[in-house]
Parts: C-alpha cells; structure tokens; sequence
C-alpha cells in the first residue's frame, strides 16, 4: 500500500462511499482505483489528484497533504547514490533487499530518522536565510 492509496482509501470509508461510486465520478474504472488504493499503481496524475481533492471536497493544509502523500507514493523507488558517501549506496541497496521484512515498528525509527535529517535541513537552510542582510531577501 502507499500513503496516497492508503489515505484515499480511509477518506472513501469516513465517507461512506463505494469504490464503483468514486471510480466513476473519477472517470477511472473500479480495478483502477482499487489497485490505487492498494499500492499496485503508480503515483496519480495531477488530473486524478484534483478530481480526489473535489470529490472529497477537500481544500487547504488537507489538500497540502494529500498532494505530499500522492508525491510519496511512487511505489517503485530508483535511488541515486552516484556521488555520496559509500555507505549511502549500501544502505539503499540494503533496503531495497530487506525492506519486505522490516517490522512496523523498525520502519517507524527508520522514518523518524530521516524526519530528523530533515528537520536539520530545514533548520540550515532558515539559519542561513535569517542570516543574509535584509537587503538580500525577497
């Protein structure tokens, strides 16, 4: 399953409606979607995105996250590690190798671990921004 099929599945069942129901408002069939939902396709269409987005009615920091999760939701990965460290080409290749057998709980660290790189990054960049002369921000 990926987040964007997992999240639109929850959404149809909070809301009541029938996979064939949303399959048609959607113009995709119900094998489309289903297989959507369950992680066997790829990441929607900006079109499929915003026709989900309508049908729920959905606006705003909701739509935000649902528009992350459709990007995340590529469930056939490539990495790139030309030009890192070694030990980012074995990690993605030990992944790409193990990540069937991770528990949960083992993905959950692994992802708040890369939260954390992230929050780093985040934090790096808006320190080097805060730290331009305000003549040099836009």
């Amino acid at each position: 399953m990926t987040p964007f099929g997992e999240r639109v599945r929850q959404l149809r069942r909070e809301h009541g409606r029938m996979l064939k129901d949303m399959a048609a408002h959607l113009g995709v069939s119900s094998a489309y979607l289903s297989a959507l939902e369950r992680g066997e396709r790829g990441k929607p269409t900006w079109t499929l995105l915003q026709g989900v987005l309508q049908y729920f009615h959905i606006i705003w920091d909701e739509a935000d996250e649902l528009a992350r999760l459709a990007d995340l939701s590529d469930p056939r990965v490539k990495i790139d590690t030309a030009n890192t460290d070694a030990k980012a080409t074995l990690l993605a290749n030990r992944l790409a190798r193990e990540i069937r057998g991770l528990t949960p709980d083992e993905l959950g660290q692994m992802l708040a671990v890369l939260d954390q790189a992230q929050e780093r990054e985040r934090r790096a960049a808006f320190d080097g921004v805060s730290s331009l002369p305000l003549a040099g921000r836009d």
